[in-house]
């Protein structure tokens, strides 16, 4: 029997259809709750016929002791820098993933937590359940420039978003359509340093890349308005942690509002945890009853199609 190794958390713990399409398989599913670190992978490694994974450490050495048994990883979600695509690709194992299952909800988001800061929402929800009536004045959005980093699906959703708001928009990215400035309003930078010093918020929507990393660090920092707020839905890694948590504890008017960490969960003693200009939800971004239904339907079905001999939605990996 084709065996599954089912990690990802919000597919098991969200209700919805794609329990009954997984179950449809046939397949014998073993459950994990992930994000798993390599240690733990490669205890599981050499048992399995598919991978049907989340953020888990999927190695060159993972995936050397999963061969030859190993016939296909589906990735739940869009990012793939958990995943040595290239020693998968060596070992002729396609990797599959889910695009546009989520723009909408990781977009939404975004503004949850930059209207949480300008506003100063979770401090008055908490005065006001400790019995104080202490009222802060916050800002608006309306008329501040917002800079989108990746102009991918979500990018996109963002713009439509501060488009709404009254924002100015600016954007960086390597790929861009002139569809980007026509339809969106998005005046295009290529010097990401000076993007940086133009923007009231900074929302951070790119991949995780060897250029990429640590993109906001000790070196752009202090490009930034004294009052900019960075969003960041995309990953952890792509801001330098201690440069951020010393750029907090130096200017309380900076505001870091993240949805990701370069260590999840993360540790008590994790640098940005505890300060007060720094908002943290527990990558929640897409974790929603709409999008965790969308992400693990096309998740399910790019595996079954690989196994059935069928072309995938969506593969990372071709040639």
């Amino acid at each position: 029997m084709t065996r599954v190794l089912l990690t990802t958390a919000s597919f098991q713990e969200t209700p919805g259809a794609h329990h009954d399409l997984l179950a449809k398989t046939g397949f014998e599913i073993v459950r994990e709750k992930g994000p798993l670190p390599e240690s733990r992978m490669l205890e599981l490694a050499g048992s399995f016929d598919a991978f049907l994974c989340g953020d888990d450490a999927i190695t060159k050495a993972v995936i050397a002791k999963s061969s030859p048994r190993l016939k296909v990883i589906s990735k739940y979600g869009i990012g793939l820098d958990k995943i040595d695509v290239p020693a998968a690709t060596e070992a002729k194992i396609p990797v599959l993933f889910t695009p546009g299952v989520n723009h909408t909800t990781v977009a939404e988001h975004a503004f949850g937590l930059l209207l949480m800061a300008v506003k100063s929402l979770v401090a008055e929800v908490n005065y006001v359940s400790k019995g104080q009536w202490k009222r802060l004045t916050g800002h608006e959005i309306a008329g501040k420039t917002l800079a989108i980093v990746g102009m991918g699906r979500i990018g996109k959703e963002v713009a439509i978003r501060g488009k709404a708001f009254g924002m100015k928009l600016i954007g960086f990215d390597i790929y861009w359509p002139d569809t980007l400035t026509a339809e969106l309003g998005v005046e295009r930078y290529t010097d990401f340093n000076k993007l940086l010093r133009d923007a009231d918020i900074i929302s951070l929507h790119t991949n995780l890349t060897p250029q990429t990393r640590h993109m906001i660090s000790a070196a752009t920092l202090p490009l930034l308005r004294k009052e900019a707020i960075i969003v960041n839905c995309a990953r952890g890694e792509l801001v330098e942690t201690d440069a951020m948590a010393a750029a907090l504890k130096a200017n309380p008017k900076l505001w870091y509002c993240t949805d990701v960490l370069d260590v999840e969960p993360p540790p008590p003693s994790h640098p940005l945890i505890g300060l007060p200009n720094c908002l943290i939800t527990p990558h929640i971004g897409s974790r929603t009853y709409e999008s965790v239904v969308r992400q693990a339907t096309c998740a399910v079905e790019n595996m079954t199609l690989f196994l059935e001999g069928k072309k995938p939605h969506a593969q990372a990996n071709l040639k």
